[in-house]
């Protein structure tokens, strides 16, 4: 297990979440971000339950299931559920763990421009930004509150990037309503 990660001077991106469930907006993103920072992988780091959300209606087995469904195509894509591997849900515990498999490893973390907006309340954000080149998705209605949130206030230029998207106005909330 995560042995394609053991190359030496590799990128990936971390696209963190419930995946409650997975969907195309979630391979959009990914795509794009592999194309634009040429990133070698992208783990989809399913977690058992965000910590801001409700209990997610979709069993973990079920939504890693569906998750390598859609991403069977997209090779690059790596299904992961690390927390119990780990022994933690933070995002800060996932990167320190694959930064051991790794020391060489270039870490993009990727999130919605929503998560920006509350990024400064994660544990350990700062060093999360020191670990990992944090890429930010824009999502309809949250750009203005992202760019001016605490946490892109006080990351340093350098550390983050924002990404314009042509409309995949769709996110899990959305798909549970259906």
């Amino acid at each position: 297990m995560l042995n394609y990660l053991k190359k030496k001077n590799i990128k990936i991106g971390i696209l963190g979440g419930t995946f409650d469930p997975a969907h195309k907006g979630h391979l959009v993103i990914s795509r794009i971000a592999k194309k634009k920072i040429k990133l070698n992988y992208i783990i989809w780091s399913i977690t058992q339950k965000n910590p801001f959300k409700k209990q997610s209606k979709i069993n973990i087995e079920k939504r890693i299931k569906i998750s390598k469904k859609i991403t069977k195509k997209d090779r690059f894509i790596k299904i992961e559920f690390l927390e119990h591997k780990i022994n933690s849900k933070k995002t800060i515990d996932l990167i320190r763990f694959l930064k051991k498999i790794n020391t060489t490893l270039d870490i993009f973390f990727i999130m919605g421009a929503d998560n920006l907006i509350k990024f400064h309340k994660w544990n350990r954000w700062k060093e999360i930004v020191k670990l990992a080149k944090i890429l930010v998705f824009d999502r309809q209605g949250y750009k203005s509150k992202s760019h001016n949130s605490t946490a892109a206030k006080k990351m340093h230029k350098d550390r983050w990037k924002f990404i314009k998207l042509k409309k995949v106005n769709i996110s899990s909330s959305q798909i549970r309503k259906i």
